[in-house]
């Protein structure tokens, strides 16, 4: 037996206005999906518990089963590992967007989804300008990027707000406040950092050529989800499965390389819309070959979501069904279970994450289908799957 979820990630929304009362995945033609919930099981899993941040790395983590309250430390330790950076006991590590600021106001979460070479240049430029023996640098994929301090000076003890969930606010407004007095030091540190990179970045070449070009500049840092080296019980461990994750950027990559998991890559999966679908379907069927599990999980649907965008995300929605999942499905041959699910809501009119549980469909050998025949926010919590929570989803998914 082999086992898939397919993770669009972002992918649930709210009924919207304009499609007369429907969400993008009622309305978006997903055959492939519908067709697992036809053959299967349906309902509604809790991936943002409410005691934790409304972040994919979270919610990615509790599809996967794994208990918050003992492993998660924050999205930058995940992060760091998935870039071979083995932390120190002194060290902490924070994710790092490039933003773009305008007066004042964080426009965009994602510096105008600013190309990994743009990143690579700007970010070695920040690294020679403020690199010190206690805080460097590193490029990821696009606007993700790095901060690592090391010191025992410096706590990960702080409260932050999250990028993607605060375009149109003053960015002097939601700078990192410490949690406790230990931790002053380190808040004042990381905003000091903040707020000299933008002189810094909006003179740098390379943005007064963004500009000139019409597009919007990455001209600030904003650091956020601070943590230190994280603990996670091994997947093969927890479930007696070898398992695989496909994606396009670190947070995920960083849960697999925690977990024990294989993390592939694939040439042309670009954590975007322009990202190589059918490559990641081929990627997983090879690589079930060899694994007992896999997870293929696409980005685009979330960004979409971010950029308020609704036709981009019905398309995008559709070309994961079809180039993704519906390539994998036909071309898959044996006993499969397959999973379709967002690890969280991005409502295109908040453009932000929210806690509502998310729709689940599961179908294979061992599953009992129910009456639910279409994949979507409103059909899938009235199937037999009812609400799960916790690692309800995966025994389900492995029969246990």
């Amino acid at each position: 037996m082999k086992y898939v979820i397919f993770l669009g990630d972002g992918m649930a929304d709210e009924p919207i206005a304009g499609l007369e009362g429907k969400t993008p995945l009622q309305v978006a033609k997903t055959p492939n999906m519908d067709r697992i919930a036809r053959e299967g099981q349906s309902g509604s899993f809790l991936t943002l518990p409410e005691q934790f941040p409304t972040s994919s790395d979270v919610a990615n983590l509790s599809v996967l089963g794994y208990n918050l309250a003992t492993c998660y430390t924050g999205r930058g330790p995940l992060e760091a590992g998935a870039r071979g950076i083995d932390l120190g006991p002194d060290q902490i590590a924070l994710r790092c967007n490039l933003i773009t600021v305008k007066e004042g106001i964080l426009e965009d979460y994602s510096g105008g989804h600013i190309s990994n070479e743009e990143s690579q240049n700007l970010m070695a430029a920040l690294e020679e300008e403020f690199g010190s023996d206690e805080a460097r640098f590193y490029p990821g994929v696009s606007y993700r990027n790095l901060l690592i301090l090391t010191g025992e000076r410096f706590s990960p003890g702080l409260h932050y707000h999250k990028p993607d969930s605060s375009q149109g606010f003053a960015f002097n407004d939601i700078l990192i406040t410490p949690e406790g007095k230990e931790a002053i030091e380190t808040a004042d540190f990381i905003n000091d950092l903040t707020i000299r990179s933008l002189p810094f970045l909006e003179k740098h070449p390379l943005n007064r050529e963004r500009v000139e070009k019409g597009k919007p500049p990455a001209n600030m840092i904003w650091p956020w989800s601070p943590g230190k080296k994280p603990a996670l019980i091994p997947f093969h461990e927890k479930y007696g499965k070898t398992g695989a994750v496909i994606s396009a950027v670190d947070v995920i990559f960083g849960i697999a390389y925690f977990a024990g998991m294989e993390g592939i890559k694939v040439e042309g999966a670009t954590g975007f819309i322009d990202t190589n679908y059918e490559g990641k379907a081929e990627a997983a069927l090879k690589a079930l070959e060899k694994h007992d599990f896999v997870y293929l999980h696409v980005e685009a649907t979330d960004e979409v979501g971010h950029m308020g965008d609704l036709e981009l995300k019905i398309k995008t929605i559709e070309e994961f069904d079809r180039r993704c999942i519906g390539y994998f499905l036909e071309r898959f041959e044996g006993d499969l279970v397959a999973a379709v699910l967002p690890d969280h809501p991005v409502p295109v009119k908040l453009r932000k994450h929210t806690r509502t549980p998310v729709p689940v469909s599961i179908c294979g050998p061992h599953i009992k289908p129910d009456p639910i025949l279409e994949y979507n926010e409103l059909e899938c919590p009235k199937g037999d799957l009812g609400y799960m929570k916790g690692d309800e989803l995966m025994k389900r998914i492995f029969g246990i």
